[in-house]
């Protein structure tokens, strides 16, 4: 009998991918009500299970008049490359549908990794530690997220992943564009469906475009070309930061925004977007941030507070992960920020696990202003 490894979570995936098996995308809907809550599950054609533990949980939570559908079949995971424009995946940590724009290549600063002294980053003044860190090219995806899947992806404080300043004079007004995600290459999961629309997304039809004899099936549109390159510098990750301590891993990628006047002086804005995961068997959960802000006009700003954006999460073996954004800004052109996250045990006890540094830089303000969305 086939072994169907089940994932994290929401989503059940292959954790070691046979090739000798198809899977099958499952998904559940009402059919009462017309409403789909998408639960994905694997299932194994050589051994028809949906797999163990999973399964019994699953089936003994499910809704009374809910059945599985097909969604799609997964591909072999790309160990090597990358994936291309239009390919349908599954998050194999949140669980949601989704499918890719375009790569970008980061540069990943992981702290885990001791490096050789060349091509690294120095500490900022005053944070923790004195090690250099190497940076290592890394493949994320720009991504548009299945609309149908946002009310269930738990673990995220938001899916709008993407802000923009708006193009106006008040330097404090943001606007987001809905479901656009950041997504790492090992989060892939590619599968195929035979369905001309199979993601529910406004970006949808105006950035792809069906085609039967591609591969992947979906091409980019002359309208997510330019878009892309006229945005390219607000949209573009760059630098990605990683460190953990006892387990508790925390990834961060920070984004320029822009500069805005007010009141006779010049603010820089910028966005960074944080996962934390939890890497071993033990349940935890975040109570404190803590976090030092250094601008190149000399000023150090310290940050206390209780969990972040309002919720203080916890991160177990089932959830293991928890993912927010948040801003902050500057009235000089380039800065650091560095801190810690104050973890709680099942029997009270606590534990610091350190936010890795990582810069603040503003090198696009000779760029034009972002675009948005609109056509």
């Amino acid at each position: 009998m086939a072994a169907c490894a089940l994932r994290r979570g929401l989503l059940s995936s292959v954790s070691k991918y046979n090739r000798k098996h198809t899977q099958r995308i499952l998904s559940v809907t009402d059919p009462s009500s017309g409403f789909e809550a998408y639960k994905p599950r694997l299932q194994c054609r050589a051994c028809g299970l949906l797999g163990g533990v999973q399964q019994k949980r699953f089936m003994s939570s499910r809704p009374e008049g809910k059945i599985l559908e097909t969604v799609g079949v997964f591909e072999a995971v790309k160990q090597h490359g990358k994936y291309e424009t239009g390919q349908l995946f599954l998050h194999s940590v949140f669980g949601y549908r989704g499918i890719v724009l375009f790569p970008w290549h980061a540069r990943l600063y992981d702290r885990d990794v001791t490096p050789p002294m060349a091509d690294s980053k120095p500490e900022p003044p005053g944070a923790h530690g004195s090690k250099e860190v190497k940076g290592k090219t890394h493949t994320y995806y720009q991504v548009l997220i299945d609309t149908r899947d946002c009310p269930h992806i738990s673990q995220r404080s938001q899916t709008e992943a993407v802000t923009f300043l708006a193009n106006h004079d008040d330097s404090r007004a943001l606007y987001a564009i809905p479901g656009l995600d950041y997504v790492s290459h090992e989060d892939i999961l590619p599968y195929n469906s035979t369905e001309q629309i199979p993601i529910q997304h406004e970006l949808f039809e105006r950035f792809l475009l069906y085609n039967p004899s591609k591969s992947p099936l979906f091409t980019a549109r002359d309208t997510l070309k330019a878009w892309q390159e006229k945005n390219h510098p607000w949209l573009e990750l760059s630098d990605v930061h990683r460190e953990t301590t006892e387990n508790i891993r925390v990834t961060v990628i920070p984004f320029y925004m822009g500069m805005r006047e007010a009141q006779n002086s010049h603010v820089y804005w910028w966005r960074y977007c944080i996962r934390l995961e939890n890497l071993g068997n033990e349940v935890v959960q975040l109570r404190e941030r803590h976090w030092r802000i250094f601008s190149l006009s000399g000023t150090l700003e310290t940050v206390r507070g209780r969990g972040v954006v309002g919720r203080e999460p916890v991160l177990s073996k089932e959830q293991p992960a928890f993912q927010y954004s948040s801003h902050v800004s500057l009235q000089a052109p380039s800065g650091h920020m560095w801190g810690t996250f104050r973890i709680e045990r099942t029997d009270g006890s606590h534990f610091d696990v350190r936010i890795p540094p990582f810069s603040l830089e503003s090198n696009k303000d000779d760029k034009a202003p972002p675009a948005g969305y609109t056509f």
